[in-house]
């Protein structure tokens, strides 16, 4: 059965018969930056949902108190989250296991709960990233000032949106989430292989307190801080933005190309770390590897760049940015007004770690040497099963492809 054929419906007729099932985030001074604590209730920004799928990490908290003050903006498992001011078009859903029990939305997020007894969520998290989809959307923007939906709340509630057979959605729902499930696993082992690398990184005494100053060594006889590189020679060159940096894995996966200006400049084989605040406590950190030979990146000026001297492990750079005792001795040196506060490089080159054994550069060497290759190829096939996830999307969503034929493509791709 195709879209044309189905039944269409206003968007919040689909509501759950919760109070606050369609309902903003909270505006203006009801959650301001003095809010924010080091932990406790995580709040959805608009870069958990840059990518459509949920990103559940580097998050800003909030109280549990002041989360429960801000009741309509809870969100949970199931819940689509729509942005209606900045980046219109981006449309998430939090995801069915996540990370935390519940969340808050930001100012510029409205929150929908469907019923579920009526429409799977998913199916409707994987029709508004289509391209019908976001027209509907697309088509509420006022450009007055910054991007926005016009009364937001009553323009979404009255989105129309097909309305198949709850069968009919769950099928289109199994064919997409078994690619987004793959992507899934994939994380699942990349975070997995880092956890092991850092645990040996951990066992090998790097991390522990030094109690011998005859067995230390100053970090910066191992690693180089801001090594001096050239400025790109080409007209593009590789551009990484703070929101790139991840914060638990190693590999940026995502950049753009501009023309070469000030900031940081690295290479493959370089470790990038942020400087500022928050950045650096929430972990924004990784190793660059994704670049051609030869070529020259340049990124953030909030960037701290670290490189590992001869005879020392290329990707030794990584595990010690990512090491709690050093993290702590980079955040203790932070100075600078609230909110704006940098860590001191001058400061940081001073950390005094127990000096590794050869044997044990070696067994990292080779470790990580394999551990990343994985990573990568890993990482690379999640890129290829989001691409047919995304040209399925629209030939499901209109009915153009059938669903058993589309099971089968999915099937020989994982």
């Amino acid at each position: 059965m195709s879209f044309s054929t189905w039944r269409e419906t206003v968007f919040g007729e689909l509501a759950s018969s919760d109070r606050s099932a369609f309902s903003m985030g909270p505006f203006g001074s009801k959650i301001t930056k003095e809010n924010y604590i080091k932990s406790g209730i995580p709040v959805v920004r608009g870069g958990n949902l840059s990518r459509g799928i949920f990103l559940d990490d580097d998050f800003v908290y909030i109280s549990p108190e002041k989360a429960d003050d801000l009741k309509s903006a809870n969100v949970e498992p199931g819940d689509l989250i729509f942005t209606h001011r900045g980046t219109i078009g981006q449309v998430s859903m939090i995801p069915r296991n996540p990370r935390y029990s519940r969340y808050v939305i930001g100012s510029s997020q409205v929150k929908c709960r469907l019923d579920e007894s009526l429409s799977i969520p998913e199916f409707y998290y994987y029709w508004f990233q289509s391209h019908q989809g976001q027209r509907s959307i697309l088509a509420h923007v006022s450009t007055v000032g910054v991007p926005g939906i016009a009364t937001p709340l009553t323009s979404i509630r009255g989105l129309k949106v097909p309305c198949p057979s709850r069968g009919e959605q769950q099928a289109i729902v199994e064919v997409l989430g078994a690619l987004d499930d793959k992507i899934a696993a994939n994380r699942r082992i990349i975070v997995t292989v880092e956890d092991l690398l850092q645990s040996r990184f951990a066992q090998g005494g790097l991390d522990r307190e030094v109690v011998s100053s005859a067995d230390s060594v100053m970090v910066e006889e191992l690693i180089e801080f801001n090594p001096k590189v050239p400025k790109p020679h080409v007209s593009e060159a590789v551009y990484v933005d703070m929101a790139a940096l991840p914060t638990v894995s190693a590999r940026v996966t995502r950049w753009g190309v501009r023309s070469p200006s000030g900031g940081a400049r690295f290479v493959n084989g370089d470790t990038v770390m942020a400087r500022i605040t928050p950045c650096l406590e929430n972990g924004k950190t990784a190793f660059v590897d994704f670049m051609k030979s030869g070529e020259i990146g340049f990124g953030s000026t909030e960037f701290i760049v670290m490189r590992s001297r001869a005879g020392i492990p290329e990707h030794f750079s990584y595990l010690l940015a990512r090491s709690p005792r050093f993290r702590a001795h980079a955040i203790a040196s932070m100075t600078g007004s609230s909110g704006r506060q940098r860590c001191q490089v001058d400061r940081v080159v001073r950390f005094l770690m127990n000096r590794p054994k050869l044997e044990l550069l070696e067994e990292l060497r080779t470790q990580c040497d394999s551990s990343f290759r994985m990573m990568k190829s890993l990482d690379a096939e999640s890129d290829s099963l989001a691409e047919l996830r995304d040209t399925l999307l629209p030939l499901l969503i209109s009915g153009k492809l059938r669903v058993k034929d589309a099971v089968r493509t999915v099937e020989e791709a994982v």
